[in-house]
């Protein structure tokens, strides 16, 4: 496996597959062609379909120049590696081509060549498997931050504090917006609105309301373009955030201990991206807010003080009970159903803590199966669900209310 750095990235919403991803790969390009007159980039597939809503061309044309720049979009056609295919070409005054490169945007913000893994970083994880760090942790005594350290070093620390004061700034930056987020949908922003009810409730459900509330706050930063941290991506950046954002505040936490929870809920969030995918174009939303879900379980886990098997066991329940979640984004906006998603995830990343700490941590099902079954399972999708915005929830929406004004309840 490779750096946390690559699964925690610090960026603008609001997709790292389809925004984060193309606008590496465009800057990657631009690097090498830096001479070049023109530049033509061919989209296929998924970022094809819902590159739109997703401002995949945007990202794009920021780096290379929008009067330098023709986008050509294929969303009928897919590419065999990925559903995520970008070719660019760099171009002469004439017209002739100077370099041509074909890449993917394979989540997360990472990028991938046919043939090879993804580009660049050095795998720095002997152990892919979350069975294999069980083992470890029970035969050493250590817990799972700690085997994070001894394979990242301690400099790591400082990353993940950066990461962790990114996410603590989009929650308070998000529960003090209000209006209307970008797009078609005229989606009103509720972090705020959910923030001030939660406060006016007794304990059970002030805790619910404020998870909300900060999911919200996050995924709505995230929809308007905002500077987030993926977890594991954009899409699903404001689970994580929630729970421990939520655990800072109301349990007094220090912020050694929530590093430390992300350096775990960065190391589940890792073995599915090096043994499935985390792409909602690929294996559709269990690998997004499905795996946000088990990183926040662990996350919890640990923090409460959980055993090694109880944190695997609660990241297991968080991916087991979100199998076969599509990926169907309304108008292919990162909105409907995707930040009510986020808040939901959150809530039951709480669940899935308290069940396992319930337990001695011995269950028949591994998280390391379960991550098998995703991937067969995201496999087996139609593309329809996979970030096409062709199927699902996406098909003929039509709003349930007739007005405008009703937009405040959705």
């Amino acid at each position: 496996m490779i750096t946390l750095k690559e699964l925690y990235r610090i960026g603008h919403g609001p997709s790292s597959s389809h925004t984060m991803g193309p606008r590496n790969a465009a800057t990657q390009f631009l690097l090498r062609n830096n001479s070049a007159k023109r530049f033509e980039v061919t989209l296929y597939g998924s970022l094809a379909a819902t590159g739109k809503g997703h401002m995949t061309d945007q990202a794009i044309l920021d780096v290379l120049g929008e009067q330098h720049t023709t986008i050509v979009w294929r969303p009928k056609e897919f590419l065999s590696f990925h559903p995520n295919g970008m070719k660019f070409r760099s171009l002469s005054d004439a017209g002739e081509c100077l370099d041509e490169w074909t890449v993917f945007s394979v989540g997360g913000g990472a990028l991938a060549e046919e043939g090879k893994k993804a580009v660049e970083h050095k795998q720095i994880y002997e152990m892919n498997t979350a069975s294999e760090i069980l083992a470890w942790c029970i035969s050493t005594g250590k817990s799972y931050w700690e085997y994070v350290e001894e394979c990242e070093g301690p400099e790591i620390w400082d990353y993940l504090r950066e990461v962790w004061e990114t996410m603590k700034s989009a929650v308070q930056r998000g529960l003090e917006q209000e209006g209307v987020l970008p797009g078609p949908l005229a989606l009103r922003r509720k972090a705020a609105l959910y923030h001030v009810r939660a406060e006016g409730y007794q304990q059970s459900m002030r805790t619910r309301g404020l998870l909300f509330a900060y999911a919200l706050a996050v995924s709505e930063e995230n929809a308007a373009g905002g500077k987030i941290v993926t977890a594991p991506t954009c899409g699903s950046c404001g689970v994580l955030p929630a729970v421990l954002y939520h655990l800072y505040r109301s349990r007094n936490f220090s912020e050694q201990r929530i590093v430390r929870a992300l350096a775990t809920a960065g190391l589940f969030g890792n073995i599915v991206k090096t043994n499935a995918s985390i792409s909602g174009a690929e294996v559709g939303c269990q690998g997004e807010v499905g795996v946000a879900c088990a990183m926040a379980a662990a996350a919890a886990a640990q923090l409460f003080g959980g055993l090694p098997s109880q944190i695997e066991y609660a990241a297991e329940m968080g991916l087991e009970h979100h199998l076969g979640l599509t990926c169907d984004p309304v108008c292919g906006l990162v909105q409907i159903p995707c930040i009510e998603r986020n808040a939901y995830a959150a809530a039951r990343a709480m669940d899935a803590n308290s069940y396992a700490m319930f337990t001695d941590g011995v269950h028949r099902v591994s998280f390391d199966k379960v991550v098998e079954v995703m991937k067969k399972t995201g496999h087996d999708l139609p593309s329809l669900y996979k970030e096409t915005a062709e199927g699902g929830l996406a098909q003929d929406y039509k709003q349930m209310w007739g007005n405008e004004d009703s937009a405040m309840f959705f």
